[in-house]
């Protein structure tokens, strides 16, 4: 550990950081921070400041501030400025003044303002008007639809319920004397809608009612009665015991949990099986499941003046540590 200290102050003296300084030894920042004087790091950083502000006063140092400040004033975003110099980000933002950076709302702005730009309003108004929806084009160009809306004249604009592109399939004239004759001849009203391009219903207005084939319009068609099934009486399962063994065995003490597991049923079928006067409550089954042995209070206090813990005392009766406590 000392010959560790020795090395991580030698390092940073000669003028490495202490990031530098835990990569080439392999250990964290944190340690090496414990090995540096607290004096030495606020001398190194003091020392950093003085640097920073003497170089920003370099003739290079200021042709740079001023290409950073003139491209991002002229509404470049910074990764763009960073990208145009050859330099992070973070040297472009070291640059610029707090006044001169752009707040999140106004670099959102201007970076749409500049992406819609670049789009070519009069093809977006040609495949509009030929019939390309809003959202067709959005996702055409890259952008949000209400940015493809903005550049299309107002007059222009088709409203929602109509469609504007042609029917790929031809709607012929509705002719009622020609629908009335080929209904007649025999063709079917859903034929007819589907080759006129409307629905039954309009077909169904065309024809008179002595003429139509179907029911009378709006007389509802009655249900078809439905078939009577015959009631039959519920099938009782038959057990590999008879209700009389499973009582017997009830009231010998067993449970009705271990009654089923003989029987390869649920306990709840068992119960089904038992009178409700015979059944047990839940406190005197668990009292019968697991009786508790016929300790007193004077063989508890016996061994535990012996020097058994709760624990041996609980083990050697056949209780709970709890219980134990709780008869003592």
């Amino acid at each position: 550990m000392k010959v560790l200290s020795v090395m991580i102050r030698r390092r940073y003296r000669e003028g490495a950081s202490i990031a530098v300084v835990a990569r080439e030894l392999g250990v964290s920042k944190n340690t090496v921070q414990r090995h540096v004087p607290v004096r030495e790091r606020r001398d190194a950083a003091a020392a950093a400041r003085l640097r920073h502000r003497s170089r920003a006063e370099e003739p290079y140092e200021k042709a740079l501030r001023a290409q950073v400040v003139g491209l991002y004033g002229s509404g470049m975003s910074q990764q763009r400025v960073a990208a145009t110099l050859g330099i992070s980000v973070g040297a472009v933002v070291a640059r610029l003044e707090p006044s001169q950076r752009r707040s999140r709302q106004e670099a959102a702005r201007l970076a749409v303002e500049q992406q819609g730009e670049l789009l070519p309003q009069a093809e977006i108004i040609a495949q509009y008007v030929e019939g390309a929806t809003v959202a067709e084009l959005g996702k055409l160009y890259g952008v949000h639809p209400s940015t493809i809306r903005r550049r299309i004249p107002d007059d222009l604009i088709r409203s929602r319920g109509h469609a504007s592109r042609p029917r790929t399939r031809s709607r012929r004239v509705l002719v009622d004397e020609e629908v009335r004759r080929r209904y007649v001849l025999g063709e079917s009203a859903y034929a007819l809608a589907r080759e006129f391009g409307v629905s039954t219903h309009t077909i169904r207005a065309r024809i008179p009612d002595t003429d139509w084939r179907g029911r009378p319009a709006g007389e509802a068609p009655a249900p078809p009665p439905r078939p009577a099934l015959p009631r039959t009486g519920g099938s009782r399962m038959v057990l590999t015991l008879s209700d009389e063994e499973i009582l017997a065995r009830y009231r010998d003490g067993q449970s009705a949990t271990a009654i089923g597991r003989v029987a390869g049923v649920d306990c709840r079928t068992i119960l089904r099986r038992i009178p409700e006067a015979e059944r047990r409550t839940h406190l005197l089954a668990q009292r019968l499941n697991r009786p508790a042995p016929d300790v007193d209070a004077d063989t508890i206090r016996m061994l535990r003046a012996r020097g058994l813990s709760w624990e041996a005392i609980a083990a050697e009766v056949g209780l709970s540590a709890k219980t134990v406590r709780a008869r003592a």
